[in-house]
């Protein structure tokens, strides 16, 4: 009997009409045949609730505690989730990730899976029992209740099925798929009916809202057969019809991918630049940088180190807008050890990328993307490349305009 994985985003788990819709969803594969385990995501804005509340009691809530409290979001999702299940004459039992139990690090608010015990659940599974299970949260092995940060949820779906050697893990969201951009930004934007897993890990972290980044990487190492697909359709349409709906997140670039040269194009106005001026030029000096904002528990994303000129360098790099007041602390007390001159910032930044597993075979991308930015008057702050992306940092006010450029200037519109 064929296992499937399902997860729903919390659009899809907004409102108790819409948990009864995922209820009929599910158990129409139930009946179909499949063993099924669901993972919802909390209520569509409940985690903000929550941490809201959190933050009227702590301006920088105590982060155990924070999961302790965001945590419960998920816990009141699997619970209706089952009654809906049971309230339709469907076997159904919910747990907590604790009770699972998925183990996680000590990483509170952005923790990772390290095992998950899943005996309990195949027992479940074996007596035609659907299982629902918490997503976006574990236990470490101090029993603390333990978070994997925003889109968690995705993260523990595809965990789950890589551990249970599931036969397919079908992310269903309020998007009916993958696209070459944003649609709320390019209206020509057009849905993917496969990407590779290089090109979906590029896009998912490099702003695509789509999947969590850690998502796909699981899938990817775990070769877990991924779909991103709609919940908001009719939950009775024809299961043939649904199963091959969506973006199917594939493990082999196929024929057409060679003529495609750039497959979509990320964003991300989440963030922030940090420049060291007057470094002392010599070995060492960009891990007494970047060794403290580690230790903050800090990601750091683009990194630029400039030429030495009579012994003085800058630094610059990036971290997420919400990391950046730390960082700016972290560095002011760096700056004095490390006889840096000064410090400065700017928040109002956002990098834009371009992805594609045919970059690999083609040239002129580069050229053809600054070419691009140039006609529209869009200065360059900071490059990264890897074999398959290309992206740069700009002020944020042009983000818009370079994304909807960019868009026309590959022919992404076109089939």
């Amino acid at each position: 009997m064929a296992l499937i994985v399902h997860k729903y985003g919390g659009t899809s788990m907004g409102s108790t009409d819409r948990i009864k819709n995922v209820a009929a969803r599910v158990a129409k594969w139930h009946d179909a045949g499949y063993q099924i385990v669901v993972v919802p995501s909390a209520m569509s804005g409940e985690t903000n609730r929550l941490i809201g509340l959190a933050k009227q009691i702590m301006d920088q809530p105590d982060p155990r505690e924070l999961d302790m409290i965001a945590s419960t979001g998920e816990q009141v999702s699997v619970g209706l989730l089952a009654m809906a299940l049971l309230a339709i004459g469907k076997q159904a039992v919910s747990y907590a990730g604790w009770q699972v139990a998925i183990k996680t690090d000590s990483s509170f608010t952005k923790a990772r899976i390290q095992s998950i015990d899943d005996a309990k659940v195949r027992a479940d599974l074996d007596a035609g029992k659907i299982v629902i299970i918490t997503g976006f949260q574990g236990v470490d092995d101090e029993d603390n209740i333990a978070t994997l940060g925003r889109g968690g949820s995705d993260t523990s779906a595809v965990a789950i099925a890589a551990a249970m050697k599931a036969d397919e893990c079908l992310i269903y969201t309020d998007v009916d798929g993958v696209y070459t951009t944003d649609p709320r930004v390019v209206e020509e934007a057009r849905r993917l009916k496969t990407i590779t897993f290089e090109e979906m890990l590029e896009l998912a972290s490099l702003g695509s809202k789509v999947l969590q980044s850690r998502s796909v990487e699981f899938a990817g190492n775990y070769r877990v057969p991924t779909r991103v697909l709609s919940s908001l359709t009719d939950p009775l349409m024809p299961l043939e019809e649904e199963a091959s709906s969506g973006t199917l997140i594939s493990f082999e670039e196929d024929t057409k991918m060679e003529q495609a040269v750039i497959s979509g194009i990320a964003f991300n106005r989440d963030e922030a630049k940090i420049t060291i001026l007057g470094v002392p030029d010599k070995p060492g000096v960009a891990y007494h940088i970047l060794g403290p904002v580690a230790d903050a528990n800090i990601e750091v994303d683009m990194i630029i180190q400039n030429q030495s000129v009579e012994g003085k360098t800058d630094f610059t790099f990036t971290v997420s807008r919400g990391e950046y007041q730390k960082a700016m602390g972290v560095l002011e007390g760096v700056k004095t050890e490390i006889g840096a001159a000064s410090v400065s910032g700017d928040a109002k930044v956002s990098k834009v990328s371009v992805v594609g597993v045919g970059m690999r075979s083609h040239v002129g991308v580069a050229s053809q993307m600054f070419r691009t930015l140039s006609e529209e008057g869009i200065n360059i702050l900071m490059i990264s490349t890897s074999e398959i992306k290309i992206s740069v940092l700009i002020d944020e006010k042009y983000m818009e305009l370079a994304v909807r450029a960019l868009h026309k200037a590959f022919d992404l519109e076109k089939e």
